[in-house]
């Protein structure tokens, strides 16, 4: 019965210590990364919600073409028509 007693001293008063002591060394890194995986979710929404216009810039750039491909044509029409318009000199 003495042993009993002992070691159940020994495991109360030594090995729950030890054992809560390597549970803090596991459970500390573990809410930390708890910490900054939230810190990372919320900074990726709000990096996606920032890029949801991106698909946009090529729509953009196809009509800065056009567009571009257009005020050429409209300023060598308008060459055209002044070159035309102009006197002569004699």
């Amino acid at each position: 019965m003495a042993v009993l007693w002992t070691m159940s001293a020994i495991g109360l008063l030594v090995i729950a210590p030890v054992v809560v002591l390597l549970a803090s060394y596991v459970i500390r890194p573990a809410r930390e990364s708890a910490r900054y995986a939230e810190d990372i979710l919320e900074h990726g929404v709000g990096i996606s919600l920032a890029l949801a216009p991106v698909p946009a810039l090529i729509t953009t750039s196809e009509i800065v073409e056009v567009v571009t491909s257009n005020a050429v044509a409209y300023v060598a029409a308008l060459r055209d028509l002044v070159a035309a318009s102009a006197p002569t000199t004699p």
